[in-house]
């Protein structure tokens, strides 16, 4: 479910500036699908089977202009009605007004809302992520959605080499998600991607707030899409390791299996998903 095309956050390394997903205009410019409502409850009166309904890999549904639209308010109260259950994947903490729908969502059916996690350290995260609520404020998110037994994933990703790819900022990020009873971590590789389009907006950031970072990629990635910390190997071994002594699901294809998963029948808010 895609209410928002574009985006607000800002983000330096946001892969959806690419050349590629064919954007003609700035993605600022946000454009709303102003029958989004309509359309989803059309859809889900037709379903014969009940499921989990996605949004957000495409477009966060917690845009700033979703405070004033409530399109996505809304299409929960959709879901709701209907029974099915909800993935949300946003980095604002604009969800929370709408906690009280996602906890009835998922004590009806099924919710799991996923954030992603890039830095500890909040003025960083106002560098790389300068238009979305800190890292500080998402991480008292999932501490209320924890309250509310609404279980929990996080994105740790992407990881920026020279940046954020210290192994002092990925064991805090763990310690973040453990104290919060996060049920699963994404973590592909401690890397990014960067593509025509994406690659350019990224380098104009570095050369504004890392004066001699562009240079420093440019040398050792050349044009590569897949942009590996020198750490990798290590940080990927501490991730594994961390995330199965806390009990941590932490293979991308079963977070992803387990969230897509539709109870057939009630179930206990202490299962993990």
């Amino acid at each position: 479910m895609n209410i928002y095309r574009g985006c607000t956050h800002g983000c330096i390394y946001c892969d959806v500036r690419s050349k590629c997903y064919g954007f003609t205009h700035p993605i600022e410019d946000v454009e709303v699908k102003e029958n989004a409502v309509q359309l989803l409850d059309d859809t889900l009166r037709r379903k014969r089977k009940k499921m989990v309904i996605g949004t957000g890999a495409m477009g966060d549904p917690y845009q700033h202009c979703e405070q004033q639209l409530l399109l996505m308010r809304r299409c929960l109260e959709v879901i709701l009605r209907h029974g099915f259950g909800v993935s949300v994947h946003t980095k604002s903490n604009r969800l929370l007004r709408d906690i009280d729908l996602l906890e009835q969502i998922h004590r009806r059916a099924k919710c799991v809302v996923q954030t992603t996690l890039t830095t500890t350290d909040d003025a960083l995260s106002r560098i790389i992520e300068p238009h979305v609520c800190t890292t500080r404020e998402r991480i008292d998110m999932l501490h209320a959605l924890k309250a509310r037994h609404i279980p929990t994933v996080v994105w740790l990703c992407p990881v920026l080499p020279h940046i954020t790819d210290s192994s002092d900022n990925v064991h805090a990020i763990i310690d973040h998600c453990i104290e919060a009873d996060v049920k699963g971590i994404v973590c592909f590789n401690m890397g990014m991607t960067l593509r025509e389009g994406d690659r350019e907006y990224f380098y104009q950031k570095l050369d504004r707030h890392f004066p001699g970072m562009k240079e420093r990629y440019i040398a050792e990635f050349g044009n590569a899409y897949e942009v590996l910390s020198p750490h990798h190997e290590h940080l990927m071994r501490e991730f594994r390791r961390r995330c199965g002594e806390a009990g941590i699901i932490c293979t991308p294809d079963e977070v992803f299996a387990r969230i897509q998963e539709f109870p057939e029948r009630n179930r206990s808010l202490e299962l993990p998903f």
